[in-house]
This record gives structure tokens, sequence and C-alpha cells, in this order.
């Protein structure tokens, strides 16, 4: 598996890569925010906490907890609502899978379209984000179930550009921002 390069700071991105926790905040927080910084967030979080552990957060108390994410620099562009997202990514994380966040993708062998259940079970993953993090995952992170491309949908194909799960270094980072910004404007053009 080659070094995750999702931030392009090493110690954030080897945060993301021996942390599965990490990741799954990264990807909750990838959103009205550039990528890099929504995957920096955890390593902000770590720095705060003296580490990532879904029972130490989900047992944080709430205001602390936004106080924390609204720290300078804020973990996110609105730390308050998604300082409640992650405490309750957290809270549903000990609850189903006992703290264990790499266990939504290997608890009982699942198959792709199984870990794209899951992931899409937890708060804040909708339909897309769960594809783009099981395309991360085999990508990038070495989890290859039977069938994860096709759980992924179009962020699965190999040599696409489409989304984090195909960022490997600066040039790739380009390609995918120019992706997204076509398909934005794509979208803003149909009536």
């Amino acid at each position: 598996m080659a070094k995750l390069q999702l931030v392009q700071d090493p110690a954030a991105d080897a945060l993301l890569e021996s942390n599965p926790l990490a990741l799954l905040i990264g990807m909750l927080l990838d959103q009205q925010i550039p990528m890099e910084v929504a995957f920096a967030g955890p390593k902000k979080l770590a720095d705060r906490l003296g580490g990532l552990d879904a029972h130490q957060i989900a047992d944080y108390d709430p205001e602390a907890f936004i106080a924390l994410c609204s720290e300078r620099p804020a973990v996110h562009r609105f730390p308050g609502s998604m300082g409640k997202r992650v405490q309750t990514l957290a809270q549903t994380l000990v609850d189903e899978y006992g703290g264990d966040a790499a266990a939504v993708w290997t608890a009982v062998d699942p198959d792709g379209a199984e870990v794209l259940r899951r992931m899409k079970a937890l708060p804040g993953f909708g339909d897309q984000k769960a594809r783009i993090f099981v395309a991360l995952l085999g990508k990038q992170y070495g989890v290859t179930p039977k069938g994860w491309r096709e759980a992924a949908g179009d962020y699965g194909k190999a040599g696409v550009h489409m989304s984090v799960a195909d960022v490997v270094d600066g040039g790739s980072l380009d390609k995918v921002r120019s992706y997204k910004k076509q398909a934005k404007a794509a979208a803003k053009a149909k009536p």
C-alpha cells in the first residue's frame, strides 16, 4: 500500500493511514471545505485530545467538544454542527462496533455491498459519501472485499480522478479538483 497523501502534510496523512477513526472522521468532515482541509481535521483533533479514540470522543462533554473543534485553526468552517456530527459518529461506532472504526469494513468478513450498507448506516454518510469511502478503502487502504468496485460505483473505477479516493499526490489532487469543478458547472447548467 502506498503512503496516503490526502492532506499533502506528512503528519496528518500518517495519522489517516494508521488510524481508521481518523480516516472516517476526515471523510465525515469532507463537505463545504477543500478536501485536504477536511482530512487535516482529524490531526487537529488528535493533537488537542492527545490521540483519537471513539470512546473518548463519544464521552466528551458536548459543549467542551464543540469548543475544542472551534479552537483556531478550527477543525471545520462549521465547527459546531460538524463537532456534533463527529461525536454522533463516535457514539455510533461505540454502540455498533465497540469503538473500533475498522470493524465497519472488517467485522464478519463483509463483501463490498455489505461495507457500503454499513457505511450508509453511519451518521453523516449518504450514498455518495459512502461510495467514495468504499473506493478510498479499496484504492488506497488495501481493503478490497469481493464486489468493492461495484459497491463504489463510478468512484471505484481505475484510472479516474473523481474523488479523494484518487488523490495520491499533488498532481492527482489537481485533477480531482478539476473534475469536481467541471461536475459542479455541469450541474449548475442543467435547467
